[in-house]
């Protein structure tokens, strides 16, 4: 009888401690709401490139990545990879010659398995700070604080969040795990630039790059833009062979786009980019914590670790260039003032939002329309939507066409 009391306590100890790793194995909401809620709190102002607030939040950062058992991979043993840089006036961003020198910080972390190849799982954590960038999309800006929720704390808890996940029980020995969580993002991708220009690691060791820009919206489609999926040959079959439910994908080849993963996409990495899509509150003060769809996040992050775990079982992938960065980014001087939703699959570019001030509001478009034609120029997607944009300059009159319920209205608008 003893010996079977203990042989029961023994196999429910073991129980226990099976529970627990089972526990440990998965994606936390709670931490994602602990994370994003401080970095987008008041108390950081919208950290804000080079302020006191932006220097918090990566200590913050840092701290949760040594909590996670990483290794600091940032210069000279620290945690931080600095660099210096001018801020430009340009709403493109870049960097500017006559300009007063500004210094920032990426945050970066490693997770060494003693592999040969190293995956890069990466987000920016900077954002408009209290309005005075002119990437704010507020008709009076100056002052309130942007604090950026899904733009971008959602992306670097997304960070976080994988850096325990994998250091904890994802990681097995085939690939080392780089975690960079970038400054300067929002003023021209800098942060990312120079750190592919000064690396901390060999980048043509680099099995793949991922990156997280705003993945804490997901909307009742529950439809997530899955960019870069053309950077290597394995990443379509891959996505379209995922036993998950969950989410709708939605695939674009090119490994150009406006967030981080460009400048690895340049140096001939593959990368993958995952993103919910924009909304009304992209790069206002409105975009708050209590807009974020938390089991949404948990979601897409559970996609994410699938894909990390079916890629660790392939050799390091081979690089395929895709489109130009020409034919990506078109270059325009003016703004229609709407939010295109990103992850529309209809015909034509859905308006999420509206700014106010701009034209598209002074000629009344609302929320829910979908533009089909800018002038004479049809629009069938974002791409032909913003080719069509770079046709005009500032005090430019033309037409929209765009279609509302069962109605074609066309207005006119001015840049």
């Amino acid at each position: 009888m003893k010996r079977s009391i203990q042989t029961l306590a023994l196999s429910c100890l073991l129980g226990l401690a099976h529970l627990s790793l089972l526990a440990q194995a998965t994606i936390s909401e709670q931490r994602l709401r602990r994370d994003i809620t401080y970095l987008a709190s008041d108390k950081l102002k919208g950290r804000g490139t080079a302020t006191p607030e932006e220097q918090k939040a990566a200590q913050y950062i840092a701290k949760q990545f040594k909590k996670a058992g990483l290794k600091p991979m940032g210069d000279n043993g620290t945690w931080f990879h600095t660099f210096t840089f001018k801020k430009s006036n340009d709403p493109h961003g870049g960097e500017a010659i006559e300009a007063p020198l500004l210094t920032s910080r990426n945050v970066v972390g490693f997770l060494d398995n003693g592999a040969p190849h190293t995956v890069i799982i990466g987000a920016h954590y900077d954002h408009l700070g209290l309005g005075h960038d002119r990437n704010s999309l507020d008709a009076n800006p100056i002052g309130k604080i942007h604090n950026g929720a899904d733009d971008n704390a959602s992306g670097t808890a997304g960070v976080l969040e994988l850096a325990r996940y994998l250091a904890k029980n994802g990681v097995r020995e085939r690939y080392n795990y780089l975690f960079i969580c970038f400054s300067a993002e929002e003023l021209g991708l800098i942060g990312s630039k120079k750190y592919t220009e000064r690396p901390t690691i060999d980048l043509s060791q680099v099995h793949f790059m991922i990156n997280m820009d705003m993945i804490g919206r997901l909307n009742d489609e529950r439809r997530l833009v899955v960019g870069g999926v053309g950077t290597a040959p394995d990443f379509v079959p891959l996505l379209e062979s995922l036993p998950q439910k969950q989410v709708a994908i939605k695939m674009d080849s090119s490994g150009i786009g406006p967030s981080d993963h460009t400048s690895f996409y340049l140096k001939n990495i593959p990368v993958l980019f995952f993103f919910t899509g924009q909304h009304a509150d992209y790069h206002k003060p409105t975009d708050d914590v209590d807009k974020i769809n938390f089991s949404g996040q948990k979601a897409v992050l559970e996609l994410i670790v699938q894909v990390i775990e079916a890629l660790d079982q392939k050799p390091k992938l081979a690089f395929q260039p895709t489109r130009s960065r020409t034919e990506d980014t078109p270059r325009f001087r003016v703004t229609l003032g709407i939010m295109p939703d990103y992850t529309f699959e209809g015909e034509g570019v859905y308006v999420d939002g509206v700014t106010e001030g701009k034209p598209a509001a002074s000629a009344g478009l609302q929320r829910g329309d979908r533009i089909i034609a800018l002038g004479d120029m049809e629009v069938h997607s974002v791409r032909e939507y913003m080719q069509a944009l770079s046709k005009f300059q500032k005090g430019d009159t033309t037409t929209v066409r765009f279609v509302r319920g069962n109605e074609t209205l066309v207005r006119e608008v001015t840049f």
